[in-house]
């Protein structure tokens, strides 16, 4: 069922389209708040992660819960999602490697979890709640509409309670509590990890000013300088694409993707693996395999996927950043179009350079290994418009 709901309706090509407005808006606040900073330094991964939350929030839960306009409940809800990455990020916790020893909490993360899962429930509670109340509104006016995720999840429950006395398993079937885990997945799913990787992006091409140049050259080319960069246009823009597809192989979110279970005895490169056995694929290693990418394959050289069949959408196993089969994200699609024409209008209204100082050699490639695989020491650099002013100011 959670499948279904995420194919059909949660992360379908229609409902991902509907929400264009939002990411479109979402752009253009990234970019006027940039060109605020006049040409001065700035600290990339701030203003990206701060783009992506509010239009997962937007899309999911409502304005109001997205801070857009400083609300104190959006301010709260930032702050205890920002407490929980770094508590479920956490990779030296004693009790998980020395199972004897769990009880006694030795780091205080259970104690902090158990915090935060309450911090999170009561949150949670009130976004229902709210959705219910306007729920009950427009009924009464009219046929209630789907505005947000949560309004979609809300509307299957009623028809799950309509659906009474089916065939469908206890189970399967959604509860309150099924949604409140469906939109704390979301927020978590596709908040830090469209930033993580347009961070990442913005730092490889940092490091080679003639990729960042050719990239630029494309989009002057197709889009010309006179409007941003729309959804439309990534399908006209094969060299974006390319520069996101090597993002994703250097740097996956999930290096080891989330974990999956064998269903049978199998045999695989010569060691027997029994059925119920937990696995970890390392698509890290995987997209650094000589073998499969015998180019330099530890280089950022976009230009490899020049004319080649590999995607990212897991049909082909040499480069799997959203995994595969059933447990594939199932929201790779909004993935790509946040990215794509997050990066796309990044290098589209702005010419980067490093600050005075510093030169490509110096950019810290080291990773941090936690909920996602950040940047150890996030990307510092100033961007300088290079547009037409009237484009910063102009408002969807």
């Amino acid at each position: 069922m959670a499948r279904r709901l995420c194919t059909t309706e949660l992360f379908s090509g229609r409902r991902v389209d509907s929400y264009e407005y939002i990411r479109r808006q979402e752009v253009r606040a990234l970019v006027r708040g940039l060109f605020r900073r006049g040409g001065r330094a700035v600290a990339v991964w701030e203003h990206l992660v701060d783009a992506t939350l509010r239009n997962v929030l937007r899309m999911s839960v409502e304005d109001k819960w997205s801070g857009c306009y400083g609300s104190a409940e959006g301010e709260e809800f930032r702050r205890a999602r920002e407490e929980v990455f770094a508590v479920a990020g956490a990779v030296s916790n004693v009790g998980e490697w020395v199972p004897w020893l769990g009880w006694l909490d030795l780091q205080g993360g259970v104690r902090r979890m158990k915090r935060l899962s309450k911090v999170y429930d009561r949150f949670l509670e009130s976004i229902l709640d709210d959705h219910d109340q306007e729920r009950h509104k427009a009924a009464r006016a009219s046929s209630p509409a789907a505005r947000d995720l949560v309004d979609v999840l809300l509307q299957q429950l009623a028809k799950e309670g309509e659906a009474d006395g089916t065939s469908s398993s206890p189970e399967a079937r959604l509860t309150r509590d099924g949604i409140k885990a469906f939109v704390q997945d979301i927020i978590v799913g596709g908040t830090e990890s469209s930033a993580v990787v347009m961070e990442w992006a913005m730092s490889e091409l940092l490091r080679r000013p003639d990729v960042a140049a050719a990239a630029t050259d494309e989009l002057d080319r197709v889009v010309g300088r006179g409007r941003w960069v729309e959804e439309r246009d990534l399908a006209h823009l094969p060299y974006i694409d390319a520069v996101v597809k090597e993002t994703l192989r250097l740097h996956p979110v999930g290096p080891l993707l989330v974990p999956h279970m064998a269903r049978e005895n199998t045999l695989v490169a010569g060691y027997d693996v029994p059925a119920g056995t937990r696995l970890l694929v390392n698509v890290w290693a995987i997209a650094r395999d000589p073998t499969s990418w015998p180019d330099r394959s530890d280089e950022f050289r976009p230009e490899r996927f020049a004319g080649s069949a590999v995607d990212v959408r897991g049909q082909h196993f040499e480069l799997l950043p959203f995994g595969a089969g059933r447990r594939m994200c199932p929201a790779y699609g909004l993935a790509l179009k946040v990215i794509g024409t997050g990066l796309a209008n990044l290098l589209h209204g702005f010419a980067w350079r490093l600050p005075d100082g510093v030169s490509p050699e110096d950019v810290s490639m080291e990773e941090l290994f936690g909920l996602s695989t950040r940047k150890k020491v996030p990307l510092i650099a100033v961007p300088e418009p290079r547009l037409p002013v009237h484009l910063y100011a102009a408002v969807d």
